[in-house]
């Protein structure tokens, strides 16, 4: 099927307007794109794949996402290309096409949001809607040098969003302006206006940065630089996160039995990922495994292997699932109390090149997802910032707060953003 649009981020182009005209909305004038797994009052969503959009009827009801942006002010111009049922992080899509990554065209530009991401980094809308239930803002937001933002667990209503895995799917949105981001956020997530506080500490994992083939001082230190010139020195902190959830998430030990020994990995952030990608598995198996053992439906071969071991993976026992994000959760909250920030790489390095091997590509993945299970298994929100590029390709950094606090780290991101670019473009020029 052909690509619609510039850039082939888009799979149905429409307008829909604002449900207000006044000029004095929080989002009027802006333009905004919706990933294809939102539904849309008489469009069919197609979640990636023409067999879905083919079995499957028009919505008749908008969900409350888009609704809320559409009050907002904002106008809609179509729905995104997203990877095949939300079950990957490349964002390629063999059926509609790979949109291409506006700043590395040989790379991936990361799913399962692609459309949505490369829509906003191509600026062919304002912002966009996307979800992300392992890394599918996130990641594009980084491969395609632009903010994306994962609200904590359950602040943003799913309703009309299919399902991929509740206990982790959340509604995100990406933007290239920080001013912009913290807007659409305030509408989606009902928040006030409120001042911005400065954070207490700011801890710098420095375990997690070793995942990572990007130089420090292309991500760490611009971040310390930044921080030391708004709010000073003295609340940066230094902590391995490794030993600290090993020690506080005591159920994640049922996931390090084997196969987290890697070099490439943290065993600790390993047992998270493993929780949280066989918890996935298991409410995506609920969600969707009658339907696809009636259609059997056309699936690209790099994702039919995995979307059908999902299908045929056993029952689980999905107590101890539990009680490692139950337990997760509280240990980060007390390590961040109530102003705190978690640094993190979004990514372990540079986007990978379009049909990589699958080999390098797994181990990619599994650093990825020690990174990204992080926020997914607690809940807390996340927010990937853009840092220029290093060796051409695109560099972020993520911020992590407890949940709930989302206005603060929106906030943040604000008041942080332009130090960050300097800092950034200094570092481009004499590491490039």
């Amino acid at each position: 099927m052909a690509k619609t649009s510039e850039s082939g981020a888009f799979v149905e182009k429409f307008i829909l307007q604002p449900t207000s005209s006044s000029q004095q909305l929080p989002l009027s004038g802006l333009t905004f794109a919706v990933k294809d797994i939102f539904d849309v009052d008489g469009y069919v969503t197609g979640f990636g794949n023409p067999d879905w959009k083919r079995t499957h009827s028009a919505a008749t009801l908008t969900a409350p996402a888009v609704l809320d942006v559409l009050e907002g002010g904002a106008t809609c111009v179509g729905k995104t290309i997203m990877d095949e049922m939300a079950y990957c992080i490349n964002g390629e899509n063999i059926h509609y096409g790979t949109p291409t990554n506006p700043c590395a065209p040989d790379r991936v530009p990361g799913g399962s949001s692609s459309g949505s991401a490369v829509a906003v980094g191509a600026g062919l809308v304002d912002f966009s809607l996307g979800s992300d239930t392992g890394g599918s803002v996130r990641v594009p937001a980084s491969y395609c040098g632009i903010l994306g933002f994962r609200p904590s667990h359950d602040a943003i209503s799913t309703s009309g969003v299919i399902p991929m895995a509740q206990s982790f799917d959340t509604v995100g949105w990406f933007a290239r302006d920080p001013a912009v981001l913290n807007r659409v956020g305030r509408v989606l997530l009902h928040l006030p206006n409120v001042n911005p506080v400065r954070p207490s500490q700011i801890f710098i994992p420095e375990d997690c940065f070793s995942l990572s083939s990007i130089p420090s001082a292309r991500t760490t230190g611009v971040l310390i630089k930044s921080i030391e010139k708004l709010f000073g020195g003295s609340i940066l902190k230094h902590v391995n996160l490794g030993d600290y959830v090993k020690e506080k998430v005591p159920s994640s030990h049922h996931f390090m039995a084997k196969g987290n020994d890697h070099a490439y990995n943290i065993p600790s952030l390993a047992a998270l990922s493993s929780s949280m990608r066989l918890l996935q598995r298991y409410e995506f198996k609920k969600n969707h495994a009658e339907w696809i053992t009636t259609v059997n439906p056309n699936l690209g071969p790099r994702l039919s292997e995995r979307i059908w071991d999902a299908v045929r993976s056993p029952e689980e026992n999905i107590g101890i699932y539990r009680s490692v994000q139950t337990e997760l959760r509280a240990a980060l909250t007390d390590l961040l109390k109530d102003e705190g920030i978690l640094v993190l790489p979004t990514v372990p390095g540079d986007p990978p090149k379009l049909q990589m091997d699958l080999a390098s590509l797994e181990v990619f993945r599994a650093r990825a997802f020690s990174l990204l299970s992080i926020a997914g298994v607690s809940g807390f929100c996340q927010v990937s910032i853009p840092l220029g590029m290093h060796n051409n390709l695109p560099v972020s950094i993520s911020l992590l707060a407890k949940h709930g606090s989302d206005a603060f780290l929106l906030n943040l991101v604000e008041a942080l953003y332009d130090t960050i670019q300097e800092e950034a473009g200094f570092a481009e020029k004499f590491t490039n």
